[in-house]
């Protein structure tokens, strides 16, 4: 992780708080610092040390769910200025992505999505025999086809976060760590103010980008918001040459250059639901996305179910939260699917028999029922934004959440349609947010 200097003191008063410093709530600040809009970024623990700081490293618009590709393309437009904009290399190229079908069922979903894609001519195409082996060379294993958008492209998580975070306080912003925040200060019914473990920031606008804490957070307010929390692994090798320059995702492996000229892999069909109190109390909003994923996800019960149970759900705002007492979700990587990842990896692409791993680790995905965010102010709460459940799509997402949530805190037009991502599209929220 890149290292990054926090400002060295809480602001009495800024225009807009924002709780979390991952890759939403750190561009919502680029954005706000930029029109020269007063704001303060509190996190628990550091800039970008959870899951955007642990991704993938994907800033893609191919397979996105037809209302998120507007804001994705807005993203790698962001993403492709970021460099000039902070004075910053963040890892940006576009290198193209591939995903890769087993079956002609597999194609026909990537068909599927070719016609939401078409308005927005993305050069995106399907491949199949000469012309998959041409574009994906060095394949030993037999698929069916594939679909390939030369214009997706990747950055470097662990850098990009705590870079855009340094051009904030540049420009007169407040980035805080090891500050949570344990609550909102309200006044008259709406938001006047955020009260961190260090004092009170009294604010126009409160933002909570709280990535895989958010429930917990909205549940000290009263709002049952239904998200349960995902775990990726991943590893990276030692650089390599002579390896693909795009990213490439199947049904059992993914990988992708980095910077440093190694790879990134993970098992794209093996995320870890772990059986949770919340696994219970949500079961029913997440049935129909349990059976759509049956096969990429799988459930385990560990020590995690304890830690959860004896977690407090509710706190006064002068005491002690969960927050101060966990400042970083550091989960530990699953390792039967990181090898079986490689396995896999190795067998389709023997080119990478040699790679030497050099690290490996984990994170917790913010997950949604219908895996699309929400953003949006919360009714009965005027002043209080939401944008949490990215359900791992976050980091290429970024920029063009940033922006949104930017617009909403300033009454101004996201430039793409925000229905999408409403709150009350889930049944549980309309109960508790209005």
């Amino acid at each position: 992780m890149e290292a990054f200097a926090p400002s060295p003191s809480l602001p009495e008063a800024v225009e807009v708080a924002i709780i979390g410093g991952g890759i939403i709530g750190i561009t919502a600040a680029l954005e706000l610092a930029e029109r020269g809009i007063s704001v303060a970024v509190c996190e628990k623990g550091g800039v970008g040390h959870e899951q955007s700081g642990r991704n993938w490293g994907w800033v893609r618009v191919m397979g996105r769910d037809p209302g998120e590709i507007p804001m994705a393309l807005e993203s790698q437009r962001l993403w492709e200025a970021m460099e000039r904009r902070i004075g910053a290399d963040v890892g940006f190229r576009r290198s193209g992505i591939v995903y890769l079908a087993d079956t002609e069922a597999g194609m026909a979903k990537h068909e599927e999505w070719l016609g939401h894609a078409a308005p927005y001519q993305l050069g995106t195409r399907l491949l199949r025999g000469a012309e998959l082996a041409s574009v994906v060379p060095g394949m030993k294993r037999a698929f069916a086809g594939g679909i390939y958008t030369p214009l997706d492209a990747r950055a470097e998580p662990f850098r990009a976060v705590p870079a855009i975070a340094k051009r904030v306080v540049e420009l007169g912003g407040h980035v805080l760590t090891g500050c949570a925040v344990r609550g909102l200060d309200i006044e008259g019914g709406r938001v006047a103010g955020v009260i961190t473990e260090k004092g009170r920031i009294r604010c126009q606008r409160a933002v909570l980008a709280g990535g895989a804490w958010s429930r917990l957070f909205l549940g000290n307010l009263g709002i049952d918001f239904p998200q349960l929390k995902v775990r990726g692994s991943v590893m990276r090798t030692k650089p390599m040459s002579g390896t693909p320059e795009f990213a490439v995702g199947t049904s059992d492996f993914a990988f992708r250059k980095r910077a440093d000229g190694g790879y990134s892999i993970a098992h794209r069909g093996a995320s870890v639901a772990e059986i949770v109190p919340d696994s219970f109390r949500l079961f029913g909003d997440f049935v129909p996305a349990l059976v759509r994923q049956r096969h990429e996800v799988r459930l385990r019960a560990r020590r995690q179910v304890l830690d959860e149970w004896n977690t407090p759900r509710r706190w006064s705002l002068d005491e002690k939260t969960p927050f101060e007492a966990v400042r970083v979700l550091d989960p530990a990587p699953d390792q039967h699917i990181l090898d079986e990842a490689k396995r896999n990896l190795v067998a389709a692409f023997p080119a990478f028999a040699g790679a030497e791993i050099a690290a490996s680790w984990a994170g917790f995905m913010d997950a949604t029922p219908d895996a699309v965010p929400v953003i949006g102010e919360v009714p009965r709460l005027p002043g209080f934004i939401i944008a949490t459940g990215f359900s791992g799509h976050g980091f290429g997402i970024g920029p063009g959440a940033g922006r949104a949530v930017a617009a909403l805190a300033t009454g101004a037009a996201p430039g793409f349609d925000m229905r999408p991502f409403r709150l009350d599209r889930f049944a549980r929220l309309q109960r508790t947010t209005h």
